[in-house]
């Protein structure tokens, strides 16, 4: 049982690190974009739509549009995929110290 909630962990492990690295590559790849047409917003707009919606859209041309919308996406994706990776890890972490 304790090599196998090993295993688990490990693999978690694995999962959250080949997760980092493919979201990191997908969110480069439109951040680039962003910074060479020189949009600039901040995390308060990442997790507001409504503000988005009423300070960032207008100021920029519709093309980059989907360009914001794609780029925060992809951040919101990966900060739940990494909340539930972390807190599996905990979780199990914890079983593993029960078990010892």
């Amino acid at each position: 049982m304790f090599i196998v909630l090993i295993a688990i962990v490990w693999g978690l492990f694995g999962a959250m690190l080949f997760l980092n690295i493919y979201f990191r590559v997908r969110v480069f790849k439109v951040y680039k974009k962003l910074i060479q047409n020189r949009v600039e917003f901040g995390a308060a707009h990442i997790f507001n739509r409504e503000r988005m919606e009423q300070e960032i859209y207008p100021k920029y041309p519709p093309h980059l549009r989907t360009d914001i919308e794609t780029f925060v996406s992809h951040i919101r994706y990966s900060m739940r995929i990494a909340t539930v990776l972390i807190a599996l890890i905990t979780l199990f972490g914890a079983i593993l110290m029960y078990f010892k």
